[in-house]
């Protein structure tokens, strides 16, 4: 569960991008003036927050581990903090939203993170980002003085120190934002040596210039999986934070489908919620969650903690391993059957839907040559697919293998 929150949630906007404007690659992100944009902080108070039922449902749904934004590119911190009042401490709410996330996830068996974006629209040594600074131009952007630069570092530094001490082990972290400077510039080297002294087990992401344990493909599915470990990061819709202008929601299904070609990748799909201003999750995000939910409680077998299975010509569509099973990812209607090939046939024991009992007819074809001349031959399995045996999002069907 990926959380995108913060005090403009209260107003419907984008988080960050409206203050410079809008972005291009967020087509729903809006635009307002810079000061009206941080003006909403004085008023954040988001009474219906509950973060251990926003962990409950993350556990319901099937997700291992959260991400909240702890800051985002315009500097606005869901932490206490020493060393800006730009934060949910000095709003009317006043409570520690990452304290309260972090326990209450925990609590829940599930693993944290935290992002936090390197670029800072609001600290004054960054530099904050201005009206005259619009249109926001890549490449273009407007730096501090050397002295300036050094507070900020120090700033950032001392940010994350705090992040890393006082709230726990915290499991991973997000970072963002790292495309404005270089890596001498952020002291990239430097700003990771001192993580991994305060937390030495914490997996960060690649987004700290020219660092990063895994990849972190954003709003799609990579066509081929990238070399060692990734993430792709998703939207209900085509907004991080709480937009209701933005009505362009992906289905339960769609969802549940590209989970399905995330794990048969080898991948995680970290699929984000954005709260309201009051602190609740609009209602269409929840219904998916809880259909998400749904199916992974029939299915979560064939997900978590599996490899990718078949190789794509075996099998038209995504599949996932474990052990000796292999988990079909039916995600097309099929007209009577589907067919698995290259596999050792005398090897294949029960097959059936994953959500059922039943066992599904399976027809065995093996090459004429094979058949006569070879003890373990390898073949095709057509394993018929009656429409009782399929799920409404999407069907999983389990072959198991003896040694």
């Amino acid at each position: 569960m990926f959380i995108h929150w913060g005090h403009c949630s209260q107003r419907g906007l984008e988080l960050s991008w409206p203050l410079v404007g809008g972005v291009g690659a967020l087509p729903d992100s809006q635009s307002v003036a810079v000061e009206e944009y941080h003006s909403t902080a004085k008023t954040f108070n988001p009474a219906k927050w509950d973060a251990r039922a926003l962990a409950r449902m993350a556990k319901r749904t099937g997700m291992q581990y959260a991400v909240l934004t702890s800051k985002h590119h315009d500097g606005y911190s869901l932490f206490h903090t020493k060393h800006s009042d730009y934060s949910i401490e000095y709003s009317p709410f006043k409570r520690d939203i990452v304290r309260e996330y972090t326990d209450a996830f925990r609590a829940e068996g599930l693993r944290v993170g935290l992002y936090y974006s390197l670029i800072d629209w609001h600290h004054p040594d960054y530099p904050a980002f201005l009206e005259s600074d619009k249109p926001y131009k890549w490449g273009n952007w407007r730096r501090s003085a050397p002295e300036q630069w050094d507070r900020f570092i120090k700033f950032m530094f001392a940010q994350m120190r705090e992040l890393l001490t006082n709230y726990g082990k915290i499991d991973l972290l997000w970072f963002d934002g790292g495309w404005e400077r270089t890596p001498e510039e952020w002291q990239a080297r430097e700003f990771v040596e001192m993580i991994r002294s305060l937390q030495p087990e914490v997996v960060i992401n690649d987004r700290i210039p020219g660092y990063g344990d895994y990849q972190t493909p954003e709003q799609a599915v990579p066509p081929r999986p990238p070399e060692g470990p990734w993430e792709t990061c998703l939207t209900i819709n085509n907004s991080w934070g709480y937009n209701p202008a933005d009505k362009d929601l992906k289905s339960a299904r769609s969802l549940i489908h590209t989970l399905c070609e995330v794990a048969g990748k080898g991948g995680n799909l970290l699929l984000n919620v954005s709260p309201t201003g009051d602190g609740a999750l609009a209602p269409e995000q929840v219904e998916r969650l809880e259909a998400i939910g749904n199916w992974m409680d029939r299915n979560n077998e064939a997900i978590i903690g599996t490899d990718p299975g078949l190789e794509p010509w075996q099998f038209y569509g995504p599949s996932t391993r474990r052990g000796n099973r292999v988990y079909l990812h039916v995600l097309m209607k099929p007209y009577e059957s589907v067919s698995v090939r290259g596999v050792r046939v005398k090897h294949v024991g029960d097959v059936r839907p994953l959500a059922s009992t039943i066992s599904l007819k399976v027809r065995k074809r093996i090459a004429a040559a094979d058949s006569l001349f070879n003890h373990d031959p390898i073949g095709e399995l057509v394993i018929a697919t009656p429409d009782s045996a399929l799920d409404s999002m999407a069907t999983i069907i389990a072959v198991d293998f003896q040694r």
